[in-house]
Formats: structure tokens, C-alpha cells, sequence
């Protein structure tokens, strides 16, 4: 055999070797990945418009499980409280423990411990945009919730003569809404309340949602690349010969 084969038989072996080795770190990245992100989220279907525009009835979302402790201003969340009924909801949370929420000045706009609210994600804006209410003082341990359809959600002001003013404990949340999976239309992370930024304690940190994906994508392509390598490298070796 000439140097040639011999050159040739080599890089055949490493082309081999790194199809080989592509495959398995794919594997590992595309299983890991979906393990993990099947560990990590919950897929839920929409049942309201009293989120929309930012989630729409039979929209089909992704979220995080998380504990009820971990949930701050501007989360949307998905939570079951059989005071408001039997199935699990989808509502954002405007106050905390201790939050003192008004609705609303003069341009229709919710504030929060004297802060006015900055809501890009609403449905409307302006003067008629949301049914005032007189200052409520959210207890402890508790969440003040509202849908983004302020004029089309039943949420924490309908329940305000309740013995805790409207507000769901931080128990009942099960998950926080992280994307949009169905339909094509609306696919996408949520966007960032940036209106709550500046109260204490910020807003919540994006899940890890998207490196998850990416890892999912990456996966798929090195083990699509490496199972090709084979048939490829025959296909050629054949026509060399030829």
C-alpha cells in the first residue's frame, strides 16, 4: 500500500472516530437537555383572554415549577386557589406581602407603594383602561393577582371583601410562565416587566429556558452531522475509486 492509501486509511479512521465522538456528545446534550427541561417545566394550555395580549385562551405555554417563595412582582404564574375555583389559572402578580396597590390616577394607571406602574403588556391603556378600586393592602405571605385584560378578568379585585383582601397565597402557585409554545404566531419568551424593576427586590431572573433549547438544537445537529459522516465518506471513497 503507497503512502496515499496509508494517508487516506488514517484521516478514514479519525473521520470515523470524530463522527463517532459528535454522536455521543450530541446524545448527551439532546437527552440531557430534555431530561432536565422535562424535570424543570410543566406544559400548560391557557383556559382565559385575561391575560391577553401576553397569553391568549388555548394558547400553550411553558413553566417553570417553582415554589411559592420565589415569586416576585411582574411574575405571570400559574396557580390553583379553590376560593377563585377548581382549575389552575394564569394571572400576573402586582404586589407582595406588605404592598400597599392602587387603582389608579388619572391616566388609568396602577401603582404600588405609591409607585406608578409602567405596564407596556396591557391589553388597553389610558383613563378607562382598568375599574378603579381604593387602596388595598396586600397581608402576608400572600399575592395580589391581575390579568393583563384588566376589563375582561376576574382576579384579586373581585375578591377584595375577602378576609385577605384578594389575595392568593403564595402556596397556591404551582409554576411561573417563562414562553409561548403554541401557536407559531405567539412562540417566544415572555417579555420582562420592567415596571416593577424598581421596587424592592427586582423581578425574577429568566429560567434557563433558552440555554436548554439551544442545547436541544445543538444536540440534534451533532448527531444528524455524525450519523452522516458514514454514507457521506462511502459515497466518496466510491467515487475516488471510479
Amino acid at each position: 500500500m503507497g503512502n496515499a492509501g496509508r494517508t487516506g486509511t488514517s484521516r478514514g479512521r479519525l473521520g470515523h472516530t470524530l463522527s463517532g465522538l459528535a454522536v455521543a456528545v450530541g446524545c448527551v446534550l439532546f437527552l440531557g437537555a430534555f431530561v432536565w427541561g422535562a424535570l424543570l417545566y410543566q406544559p400548560y394550555t391557557v383556559p382565559t383572554d385575561s391575560m391577553d395580549p401576553t397569553v391568549k385562551a388555548g394558547d400553550r405555554v411553558l413553566a417553570e415549577r417553582i415554589d411559592g417563595g420565589d415569586v416576585r412582582r411582574g411574575d405571570v404564574v400559574v396557580f390553583q386557589d379553590s376560593v377563585w375555583g377548581s382549575v389552575p389559572m394564569v394571572k400576573r402578580v402586582v404586589g407582595t406581602g406588605g404592598d400597599k396597590v392602587t387603582c389608579c390616577n388619572k391616566q388609568g394607571q396602577l401603582s404600588v407603594n405609591g409607585k406608578t406602574l409602567e405596564e407596556p403588556y396591557l391589553k388597553d391603556t389610558g383613563p378607562d383602561s382598568q375599574p378603579p378600586f381604593k387602596t388595598t393592602k396586600v397581608p402576608e405571605g400572600r399575592l395580589f393577582m391581575l390579568g393583563d385584560h384588566r376589563m375582561d378578568s376576574v382576579d384579586s379585585r373581585v375578591h377584595l371583601e375577602d378576609g385577605d383582601h384578594g389575595a392568593v397565597p403564595r402556596s397556591a402557585v404551582n409554576a411561573r410562565v417563562d414562553a409561548v409554545a403554541w401557536p407559531m404566531s405567539g412562540l417566544g419568551m415572555l417579555s420582562q416587566p420592567v415596571g416593577f424593576t424598581a421596587l424592592p427586590g427586582g423581578t425574577s431572573d429568566p429560567g434557563p429556558l433558552q440555554p436548554l433549547v439551544a442545547s436541544i438544537v445543538v444536540g440534534a445537529v451533532l448527531i444528524l452531522g455524525g450519523a452522516a459522516y458514514g454514507p457521506i465518506a462511502r459515497r466518496a471513497g466510491r467515487g475516488a475509486r471510479s
